[in-house]
């Protein structure tokens, strides 16, 4: 057990902020049982308040951050739900995740925090999800001139490390439409220049 404390347990505002829209997005395309793996799962908060919203499916939260999954760890041992997994020590770039058999892939504010590499590392695992299976991504993209905000984040980040940075929407778009990702719908985020976009596997 992870053990719970103030310590342990972190929250994000924009975790809180963007909750109820990735809720609303998941009910059109979840499925009723399965497997659901959430890469880059952060403070964990989400996969928490999707493991309650779906009790259907098993949550497998990760991320690659030790700090990041003991916050995960510390929430799903508060809420004591049966299927929110312990989280795994998984990251976009290495090959591990995509020998888990989802049903569906959810990843939520990683690219940017990612090298470019990262991208093509989730849609190639996501083009192995079963026919029908869907990938949820949301997280800020470039499509056309950055907003002042789009603009300040992204300087921000590459100031911190230069292979961050906020990615261009277009290519995106066109390397999963290459790979058989169907765009099934897309909305603005919470925030300005942030996406939701689901994709299907064809």
């Amino acid at each position: 057990m992870w053990g719970v404390s103030a310590a342990t347990k972190r929250t994000a505002r924009l975790a809180l902020a963007n909750r109820e829209l990735l809720l609303g997005a998941l009910r059109a395309v979840a499925p009723d049982h399965g497997l659901a793996l959430e890469l880059g799962s952060g403070t964990g908060e989400h996969a928490l308040a999707l493991a309650r919203a779906f009790p259907g499916l098993d949550w497998q939260p990760s991320d690659p951050d030790p700090v990041a999954r003991a916050s995960i760890g510390a929430w799903r041992d508060e809420a004591g739900l049966p299927n929110l997994r312990a989280p795994l020590d998984l990251d976009l770039l290495a090959p591990a995740w995509r020998r888990i058999a989802a049903d569906l892939l959810v990843c939520v504010n990683v690219l940017h925090v990612a090298p470019p590499a990262a991208g093509e590392a989730l849609l190639d695992g996501a083009a192995a999800l079963p026919a029908g299976a869907s990938l949820l991504l949301y997280g800020p993209f470039l499509d056309g001139p950055p907003s002042p905000r789009l603009a300040r984040f992204d300087a921000e980040l590459r100031a911190h490390d230069p292979v961050l940075g906020i990615r261009p929407l277009a290519p995106l778009l066109e390397a999963a439409e290459a790979r058989g990702l169907r765009l099934e719908s897309r909305q603005a985020g919470r925030e300005p220049g942030d996406h939701l976009l689901l994709f299907r596997r064809g």
